[in-house]
């Protein structure tokens, strides 16, 4: 993988410079964090004025399904680094790219391929790893469906292929449903495909996100794994509503998990952060998920740690020294969208900010839907249970008034 031995100028001809595929909120902490060490920082999305659009060097909209619209940009803009934040990017032209030497796909384009897609990153984990994971069939059609459920027993969780952040994603508790979540995943589904996922629901007592960071160790040239402390987050049909680090676990549940991350996170290669979902039931470990890159259910870290997770990964990308150091229990609750489409107003921030130890980030995202994801209240405190009352005190004092 590409590592810089020096930092050139932004927007000269020496630049380090590195093209975000995708310019969400995530993608707006990347590149902050990218220009804080002085690289150039371009940023695509399919819309204008997304959030990362407002904080980079040079802002594009191209259609991110669409191969030789990609290709053209990169070649005109002539990247180091291509950095996806998210799963819905024409990925044979990034493994086209990566195979051809034109720029360095992170972690690598076919770990960004395996990670999007969850038969094949379930196949890996389960099948080639031999990591615990929850009972799963891949089916193509409603008959192919109730023949998996007969197999895997309910209840259980119906997810498209091509997913993220709960779209399309439902439980499944009686066999009358299965009708509407086989249409609900095939809506849901960030890239269209022909099947769904089919998982046993696990009974666990935590949810967790283990923050695992691959890099070059400075004192052996070689590569190495650091972990972030474990981050406890509750989900609302499948979207994220409040996180917070650290979540306590048994110390066997902690080593299983640190196992578990480190082999998926070994397997997938290249550098950077892979934020891994995994579900604990007393002792054992069973993997969920990978993102292989920061994820919003570690937002929390951008209060509770040294580095958040976006400096990480961009220390990581760049080879740079790793300090994966947690400073202060932290919890994070996120601000949602409820009304009609439309711009809005922010209101009751100065009320947010008065709640002890309280920060909020808003993505500015240039509408909202019912739903949506329009920013997060953050707070730190002396231990979790503090901080997530904190965390949810300035989420309810802030308000969103639609425009029409």
């Amino acid at each position: 993988m590409y590592t810089p031995d020096h930092i050139g100028t932004p927007l000269s001809a020496s630049a380090t410079r590195v093209m975000l595929l995708g310019a969400g909120e995530l993608g707006k902490e990347i590149a902050i964090a990218f220009q804080r060490l002085g690289v150039e920082v371009h940023a695509v999305d399919s819309y204008h004025d997304a959030p990362a659009h407002q904080v980079v060097h040079e802002a594009h909209v191209v259609d991110l399904s669409d191969p030789a619209a990609i290709l053209e940009l990169v070649r005109r803009v002539q990247p180091q680094l291509i950095v996806p934040e998210l799963e819905s990017v024409a990925i044979q032209v990034l493994l086209d790219i990566e195979e051809t030497g034109i720029a360095a796909v992170v972690p690598s384009a076919h770990a960004t391929e395996l990670a999007r897609d969850r038969e094949k990153i379930r196949r890996l984990a389960a099948e080639e790893l031999g990591l615990p994971t929850s009972a799963y069939a891949v089916a193509s059609s409603l008959e192919e469906l109730g023949g998996a459920i007969d197999k895997i027993g309910l209840p259980c969780v119906i997810k498209p292929v091509f997913g993220s952040s709960g779209r399309g994603q439902s439980v499944v508790r009686e066999l009358s449903e299965l009708p509407a979540a086989w249409e609900y995943a095939f809506a849901g589904a960030r890239i269209q495909a022909d099947r769904v996922i089919v998982e046993r629901l696990i009974d666990f007592d935590h949810e967790i996100t283990l923050p695992t960071v691959r890099s070059i160790d400075p004192a052996t040239g070689k590569a190495a794994t650091w972990f972030c402390e474990p981050i406890g987050h509750v989900q609302d049909a499948g979207d994220l509503s409040e996180s917070w680090q650290p979540i306590n676990i048994p110390p066997a549940a902690l080593d299983n998990a640190r196992s578990v991350a480190a082999r998926i996170s070994n397997a997938l290669g290249g550098r950077g952060v892979f934020d891994i979902e995994l579900f604990v039931a007393g002792e054992d470990v069973y993997f969920s998920a990978v993102s292989p890159r920061p994820h919003d259910t570690a937002l929390v870290t951008l209060v509770t740690q040294r580095f958040s997770e976006f400096d990480l990964h961009v220390r990581a990308i760049l080879g740079l020294p790793i300090d994966a150091t947690l400073i202060s229990p932290g919890a994070c609750s996120v601000l949602r969208a409820v009304d009609e489409e439309g711009p809005v107003n922010y209101h009751g921030l100065a009320e947010a900010l008065q709640v002890p130890e309280a920060d909020v980030r808003l993505f500015g995202k240039p509408v909202a839907y019912p739903g949506r994801r329009m920013g997060v209240a953050l707070a730190t405190a002396d231990d979790v249970e503090q901080a997530r009352a904190n965390a949810a005190e300035a989420a309810r004092a802030l308000r969103l008034e639609t425009l029409n």
